[in-house]
């Protein structure tokens, strides 16, 4: 298994955790787990367990030719 391979591993496993994770808050959300103010808490943070310095070494795995494709999180 070489290094691309390894990192396509590595961002699927992180995309498929970062679903997990959002369904089981999507779950705990309705169940009604959470209070008003922590669920307006969770409401105020956004961003991806996949940030831009990611992207970026994932970038620099593609060929010279593909690495203007745009990797979308």
């Amino acid at each position: 298994m070489d290094q691309r391979d390894r990192l396509i591993l590595a961002l699927s496993a992180l995309a498929n955790a970062e679903r997990e994770a959002r369904e089981a808050l999507q779950d705990a959300i309705a169940g009604g787990v959470f209070s008003p103010e922590m669920r307006a808490a969770l409401a105020d943070r956004s961003g991806s367990a996949v940030g831009e310095e990611d992207m970026e070494a994932a970038r620099a795995f593609l060929p010279p030719e593909k690495s203007n494709l745009r990797l979308d999180t």
